[in-house]
């Protein structure tokens, strides 16, 4: 069944989208990432252009992103005084974002700029991320225990000036990581449309030392506020929101991680770290391929304002 996006200009058959949806609904719940950082990459592939795959993603991460922070809310496990300040960081992060996206479609290149990042991105977190799997699947093979991953303790990051007190986190913590940590998932979810949370997750603890329990909820507050003024921004700087493109993925996705969620709980986590490790470097792998062959086409036609106007 073609349907067609007037603002990607383009007909695409709608169960393709609607499992695109699901399937990446069903890697956040198996694995508990928001996915966009697959989802983007699999809607350019599709053919739908980088500009509004990158802005029609963001509404699809607000609404997931959203029920699952109200779900740690209504169980006490954010931290609203810390979700605060990265969210006000995020939105900073945001505007800047679309400044550097609108510019770099006047001139004609998000789409190299936005292939090179996942290349890069994406290559080093999954890189990271199969090595870590490894290890810990070595280790518990060869009966040793796994690293204890300590939080609430100091480092010399919480050295730092303009600090702030975080009761519920139990932290008294410099703004400066936070507001650089911030603005930089902001800006990164602007350009390469995703929520971020596969990497403020893990530098939250590992880095700024945030007890976990509190770090999903707080990260999820965050990603809601960046990625709503995100949303809107697109939709006014440059109309580039496909609405029929980001309803379909939300419905897709809202099924999808009712699987996931399901199947997660048999599963052992350093085999899900491996497994989204390796999904991760095919995603960059795919980038790379494409940056490098030649293509059938040498030349091509694109509207730069991307709202299809």
């Amino acid at each position: 069944m073609l349907i067609y996006l007037p603002i990607a200009e383009i007909s695409v058959n709608m169960f393709i989208i609607l499992g695109m949806g699901a399937a990446i609904g069903f890697l956040s719940g198996l694995l508990g990432v928001g996915g966009g950082f697959l989802l983007t990459p699999l809607l350019i592939f599709a053919g739908i252009p980088p500009v509004a795959a990158v802005a029609s993603v963001a509404p699809q991460i607000v609404a997931s992103s959203a029920s699952a922070a109200l779900s740690y809310w209504r169980r006490n496990l954010i931290d609203i005084k810390l979700a605060a300040v990265l969210s006000v960081a995020g939105i900073a992060g945001t505007a800047i974002g679309i400044v550097v996206f609108q510019a770099l479609v006047q001139v004609g290149q998000l789409d190299l700029i936005v292939a090179l990042s996942y290349v890069l991105f994406l290559g080093t977190i999954g890189g990271l991320m199969v090595w870590e799997s490894v290890k810990a699947m070595l280790a518990a093979r060869a009966g040793q225990p796994a690293p204890l991953r300590r939080t609430g303790q100091h480092t010399w990051i919480h050295g730092l000036p303009f600090k702030m007190r975080f009761k519920r986190s139990r932290l008294y913590l410099s703004l400066i990581p936070l507001a650089l940590l911030g603005i930089g998932i902001g800006m990164l979810g602007t350009l390469l449309g995703i929520g971020g949370g596969f990497l403020i997750v893990p530098a939250l603890i590992y880095i700024l030392r945030v007890p976990s329990k509190v770090v999903v909820g707080t990260s999820l507050v965050q990603i809601v506020a960046s990625m709503t003024v995100a949303t809107v921004l697109h939709s006014v700087s440059s109309q580039s929101v496909d609405i029929a493109l980001a309803v379909i993925l939300m419905i897709g996705g809202v099924i999808g991680a009712q699987f996931g969620a399901r199947v997660g709980q048999s599963i052992r986590s350093d085999q899900l770290r491996a497994l989204l490790g390796l999904l991760v470097l095919a995603v960059a792998l795919r980038f790379l391929v494409g940056l490098v062959i030649t293509p059938t086409e040498r030349y091509g036609v694109t509207l730069l304002s991307g709202g299809g106007r």
